[in-house]
């Protein structure tokens, strides 16, 4: 019923069969993704960069080996937001699917998990899951996905707000000019002019702490550690309190 539905979706079926491998296997190495799905190794990169652009799938690498896994399956659903005006009807059928493929994903998932994704599609699944939590602590925000990518912001701005996530922003000192207002359930302070550089950005929500570069590239590294996220919390309420204006 999975693979039909993703199929369905629009997956190719070399991406549909290694989508199904991971979900069943959890983070594993290209060699054990190969053996599950018999697909040629030279070929299992391509599909695998594939569903990474989408947002489905992302990866984590240490000791120079690469580990791949799922992204949250609720990425499913706002992967067929954007394609609906071709698949109506089938992100009814994903719903009803979802909690077998949350709870093997839940299953599989490690204490300490960390993951990569590239390009406008991944950056897109990791503000996706922020929809997720209660609250998003920003530090040296510059408003660059909601100038670059407004067609995305604005109604996924719509289903924060709706959602009640509340935004702490510690902003840079540079776009104080630009800003008139807060969004709604959003609190600004400004960092001091040695904040800014690079368009760098740290995100705090939950038990996770993702890195973005919205340069050139758009790239984000998450991390899930109730430990680090701890950690982080207090970096931005010292920032908060102490070191940044209204």
């Amino acid at each position: 019923m999975i693979t039909s539905i993703l199929r369905r979706v629009g997956l190719s079926e070399g991406e549909v069969r290694i989508y199904v491998a991971l979900i069943d296997l959890g983070s594993v190495k290209l060699s054990i993704i190969q053996e599950k799905t018999g697909i040629e190794r030279r070929n299992i990169y391509d599909i695998l960069n594939k569903l990474i652009e989408k947002g489905l799938v992302s990866y984590t690498e240490e000791n120079k080996k690469k580990s791949f896994q799922v992204t949250d399956p609720k990425k499913l659903i706002s992967y067929l937001e954007e394609k609906k005006a071709h698949l109506q009807g089938i992100q009814e059928e994903v719903a009803k699917q979802l909690p077998i493929l949350l709870e093997k994903f839940k299953s599989n998932k490690p204490t300490i998990r960390a993951e990569v994704f590239r390009g406008i599609e991944g950056i897109k699944a990791v503000w996706e899951d922020i929809l997720n939590y209660p609250e998003m602590r920003w530090i040296g925000s510059g408003r660059y996905l909601p100038k670059k990518y407004p067609n995305f912001f604005i109604p996924w701005n719509k289903r924060r707000i709706e959602n009640k996530v509340w935004w702490f922003n510690l902003m840079r000192q540079e776009i104080r000019s630009e800003i008139k207002h807060p969004l709604s359930l959003e609190k600004i302070r400004y960092l001091p002019e040695e904040f800014s550089g690079n368009p760098a950005v740290i995100g705090i929500y939950g038990n996770k702490v993702a890195q973005f570069l919205f340069g050139e590239y758009l790239f984000a590294f998450v991390i899930e550690s109730k430990e680090l996220a701890d950690n982080y919390k207090r970096y931005h309420r010292y920032l908060w309190d102490k070191v940044a204006k209204p």
